[in-house]
């Protein structure tokens, strides 16, 4: 039985729901906004927002920490440099969830996407 077990298993092995949560997030970093299933999107939500609270430190352990999570060296400097700054006075809820409808297969598919948009600094007043 899985009393009290918080975990989503998406029906896949851990080392299976590791690989897809790392994959996934890379993309969302990378490209800021990704069409998925809505149980992946949820389950995303919490691995991404995890790693951008430690991007916001951006000290040398938490870097090795989104290093073991995130492969791509310039999706990691995009998260450190261009992203965690967005949410300096923000204390979670860095991402939004759009649901989008039924795929024919009969699966709810949803947008993950960031809260913020990238800071413009040739903005006209």
């Amino acid at each position: 039985m899985r009393h009290g077990d918080s975990v989503k298993k998406l029906s896949k092995t851990y080392s299976h729901r590791k690989s897809l949560l790392r994959n996934l997030s890379t993309a969302l970093f990378k490209y800021e906004s990704i069409i998925t299933t809505v149980i992946k999107a949820k389950v995303l939500r919490s691995f991404a927002e995890k790693l951008i609270t430690k991007a916001k430190k951006g000290d040398l352990h938490s870097i090795r920490l989104i290093s073991r999570d995130i492969k791509d060296k310039k999706v990691i400097k995009k998260l450190i440099e261009n992203i965690a700054p967005r949410y300096k006075n923000r204390n979670g809820g860095y991402t939004r969830i759009y649901r989008l409808g039924y795929r024919k297969d009969g699966s709810e598919m949803a947008i993950i996407e960031l809260v913020e948009e990238a800071l413009n600094t040739n903005e006209s007043k």
